[in-house]
């Protein structure tokens, strides 16, 4: 017959629990450094499903663009270290669990830097706009070249409707992997 355990053992028994749901939990957050949500693989891109992960703003810089026209703001395009690693061996495509987030501001004058300089020539990130990420998961977004696409205001996601054109624009750049963005090193 087994001994029924001590108080002691009981508490070393819950400590060990707490701490391996803790670092499955820690895991989960950390890689592939984006939470998916438990929608069905047969949900087209879901953007909802998509969150932004702590510390994106720490990801490695990619380039950065000015987008002008009706957008007409800054851009600074990060990834997670799986995309940057792909970026640095020139892949031809990206592997699953890759993060690529672009980051936008206005366009917006510096007078500061334009009297310091005499004339109007500057121009620095001004309001932020939007963030949007691109998610690499062959089978979860099979439907949209293994690419999921979100967009987030203020840290809040934006309607699934925002995110509905992304797919069809970035075709253009399906010979890299529906990535526009080339690696500036």
């Amino acid at each position: 017959m087994a001994r029924e355990l001590g108080a002691t053992e009981k508490m070393i028994l819950k400590v060990i629990g707490v701490l391996a749901f803790a670092g499955s939990t820690l895991a989960c957050a950390i890689w592939p450094n984006a939470r998916v949500s438990g929608k069905s693989d047969d949900t087209p891109n879901t953007a909802s499903s998509i969150t932004l992960s702590p510390g994106y703003r720490d990801w490695r810089l990619v380039s950065v663009a000015h987008e002008a026209g009706k957008l007409n703001d800054l851009r600074a395009v990060l990834g997670n270290d799986l995309a940057i690693d792909a970026y640095r061996k020139g892949d031809a495509s990206f592997p699953d669990g890759a993060i690529i987030a672009r980051l936008a501001w206005a366009y917006t004058p510096s007078e500061e830097n334009n009297k310091a300089f005499g004339q109007e020539q500057s121009f620095v990130a001004g309001t932020p706009t939007n963030v949007q990420l691109m998610v690499k998961n062959e089978k979860r977004f099979a439907s949209t070249g293994g690419w999921g696409f979100a967009q987030f205001t203020d840290g809040k996601p934006a309607p699934v409707e925002s995110a509905k054109g992304c797919y069809s624009c970035h075709s253009p750049a399906k010979q890299h992997d529906y990535v526009f963005t080339r690696y500036a090193p």
